[in-house]
C-alpha cells in the first residue's frame, strides 16, 4: 500500500477523482463557504448526521463532487482512539466494495497520534495474507492519500507511521506464515534480504558456530526437531561504530509443540504464532531502513523448532548456558526463556546501552492483561519511561510489572543453578526473573507479547506488534542529548 501527504485544498479535493473520500469530521468542526463544508453543514443540520463519536453518513456520488463515494466520519474530539474506530468502520463500509484509492481527509489539523492512528488502522484493516492460497485475494487498496490543513507540520510524524506500516506488515506476514513455510532458514532468508536495503548487515550462524559458541540452552531446545537452529545477527548502523547501540532480542520459535512436555492438541496450530518475537524484530529493521535515524541496533533471533523426539531434552535433564549457569529443565513447554538466555548473553559482546527482548513467552502474561497491553518487566526507570512513552505515542500500548527478588525464591533447584520454572503464580514474572540472571552487564527490559502478538478465533491473525512500540522507542533516542 502506498501512502502520500498533501496539503488540504478544497477546490482540487472536490474535483479529486477517488473511489473513496473519506472526511474526518470534529467536534470543532466549523462550516466555511467551501461547498463541501455547505454540504456537511446542510447535513448536520437536517439530522443525518449526528455530531457524535463513531457516527457516519455513507453518500453515494455526492452532487458536484468527482469522488464516487463520500464517508463523513465524527471523531469527537479527534483523539487516537477515536479515529482508529471511526477508521474502522468506515473500512468495513468500503471493504465489499473493493476501492483501489482512498482519500483521507483532515478539515481540522490532527494531532500525531490522530494521524497515526488513521494511517495505521488503514493498513490494519486491509492487509490480507495470500502465501498459501491457490486463488489468494489480497488487498484492493494500492494508494492513500492523507490531506491536512498543513501537511509540513505533520511530515515527521506520516513518514514515522508509513515506516511503522512497512514493518508491521512485514511482522505480520511472517507470524502469520504456517510454519512449514517460515522455519528457522526461511527466517535466516528474510533476515538476509533485509541486508539489502540501506545500513543493514546481517550474519547468519549455523549448527557448529553455535556449538562453539558454547549455547547449550539454544541448542537443547533444538536437539528435538529435524530442522537445523539458525542464530541471526541483524545490525543497523545509522551513528558511529563508539556509539553503543541497543540490542532487540526476539524469540523465534518457529513452531512450539512443547517438546516431551507436549501442549494439548487444541490451538495448537496458533503455536506458529511463538516466533513474532523474531517477526517483530525484522519488522523494526525494516522501518529503520526507511527512516534512517542516526543510532546503531542490533538485532538477535534465536530460531529453533520446538519438538518431541528421541533427540529432545527431557523434563530432569540438566543443560549449561552459555554463561556457564547450569540449568535444570523441569518442563520442556518453558523453552523461550532457554533460547534468550544465551541470546542476552551474546548480546554483551557489543557492549550496549540497552537490550530488549522481545518474546510470545507466557499464558501467564495472557491472564495479567489480556489483549490490550504488552507486558515489559525492567529495573531500570530511564527504559520504563521509555517505553511507557512509545506505547502511548505509538498506540501500541504496554505495562510495567514487577520484579521482586521474593518472585525468583520459587526458581532454586538443588540440582542446578537454576530451574527453568517456578510454580503457576506469577508465571510471567518468574519468566522474567529467570531472564534477569543473564542481565548483569547491561541495562535490560523483558517485553511479553503473548497475549498481544496475535489474534485467536474467528480473526485469527498476527497483529504485528510491538513494532509500533519499538520504533518510537528508538526514534525517541535519536534526541540529541538522549540515551537510554
Amino acid at each position: 500500500m502506498n501512502f502520500a501527504l498533501t496539503p488540504l485544498d478544497l477546490r482540487s479535493l472536490i474535483s479529486e477523482k477517488t473511489d473513496a473520500l473519506l472526511v474526518l469530521l470534529t467536534s470543532a468542526f466549523t462550516p466555511q463557504k467551501d461547498a463541501l463544508s455547505t454540504l456537511i453543514a446542510k447535513v448536520i443540520k437536517s439530522g443525518d448526521l449526528t455530531p457524535k463519536t463513531g457516527q457516519m453518513l455513507d453518500i453515494y456520488r455526492p452532487q458536484g463532487m468527482a469522488c464516487t463515494r463520500l464517508l463523513l466520519l465524527h471523531v469527537g474530539e479527534g483523539g487516537g482512539v477515536e479515529v482508529r474506530k471511526a477508521v474502522s468502520a468506515a473500512y468495513g463500509v468500503l471493504k465489499p466494495l473493493k476501492p483501489k484509492a482512498l482519500i483521507l481527509c483532515f478539515l481540522r489539523q490532527p494531532a500525531a497520534p490522530a494521524l497515526r492512528a488513521a494511517v495505521t488502522t488503514l493498513a490494519d484493516v486491509s492487509y490480507a495474507y495470500t502465501l498459501t492460497k491457490s486463488k489468494p485475494e489480497g488487498r484492493s487498496i494500492h494508494k492513500v492519500t492523507c490531506v491536512l490543513p498543513d501537511d509540513q507540520a505533520r511530515r515527521v510524524d506520516f513518514n514515522r507511521a508509513v515506516a511503522a506500516v512497512a514493518g508491521i506488515e512485514l511482522a505480520k506476514e511472517w507470524g502469520n506464515r504456517p510454519a512449514n513455510h517460515a522455519t528457522p532458514k526461511h527466517l535466516a532468508q528474510a533476515a538476509q534480504d533485509l541486508a539489502e536495503l540501506p545500513k543493514i548487515k546481517c550474519e547468519v550462524l549455523g549448527p557448529k558456530e553455535v556449538a562453539k559458541l558454547g549455547m547449550g540452552a539454544f541448542q537443547a531446545v533444538a536437539q528435538g526437531s529435524d530442522e537445523p537452529l539458525r542464530f541471526i545477527v541483524l545490525q543497523y548502523s545509522g551513528a558511529p561504530k563508539s556509539k553503543a547501540p541497543v540490542v532487540l532480542v526476539g524469540k523465534g520459535i518457529t513452531f512450539d509443540s512443547g517438546g516431551i512436555s507436549i501442549k494439548p492438541a487444541a490451538e495448537m496450530d496458533e503455536m506458529k504464532y511463538d516466533m513474532c518475537g523474531a517477526a517483530s524484530v525484522l519488522g523494526v529493521f525494516r522501518a529503520l531502513a526507511d527512516l534512517q535515524p542516526g543510532i546503531n541496533v542490533v538485532g538477535l533471533i534465536p530460531a529453533c523448532e520446538n519438538l518431541p523426539s528421541g533427540r529432545s531434552v527431557k523434563p530432569g535433564d540438566v543443560i549449561t548456558s552459555m554463561n556457564g549457569q547450569t540449568i535444570e529443565v523441569l518442563n520442556t513447554d518453558a523453552e523461550g526463556r532457554l533460547v534468550l538466555c544465551d541470546a542476552l548473553t551474546y548480546s554483551e559482546r557489543f557492549k550496549p546501552q540497552a537490550v530488549l527482548d522481545i518474546a510470545t513467552l507466557t499464558g501467564a502474561c495472557v491472564i495479567a492483561l489480556g489483549a490490550v497491553r504488552s507486558a515489559f518487566f525492567t529495573s531500570d526507570e530511564t527504559i520504563s519511561a521509555a517505553l511507557l512513552k512509545a506505547g502511548e505515542s505509538s498506540q501500541d500500548l504496554c505495562w510495567r510489572m514487577p520484579l521482586d527478588d521474593d518472585y525468583a525464591e520459587g526458581l532454586k533447584t538443588q540440582f542446578a543453578d537454576v530451574a527453568n520454572v517456578a510454580g503457576r503464580p506469577g508465571g510471567a514474572i518468574t519468566a522474567a526473573k529467570f531472564l534477569q540472571r543473564f542481565t548483569d552487564k547491561f541495562p535490560w527490559a523483558h517485553l511479553d507479547i503473548a497475549g498481544t502478538a496475535w489474534k485467536g478465533g474467528a480473526a485469527k491473525g498476527a497483529t504485528g506488534r510491538p513494532v509500533g512500540l519499538l520504533v518510537d522507542y528508538l526514534m525517541d533516542l535519536e534526541a540529541p542529548g538522549n540515551k537510554t
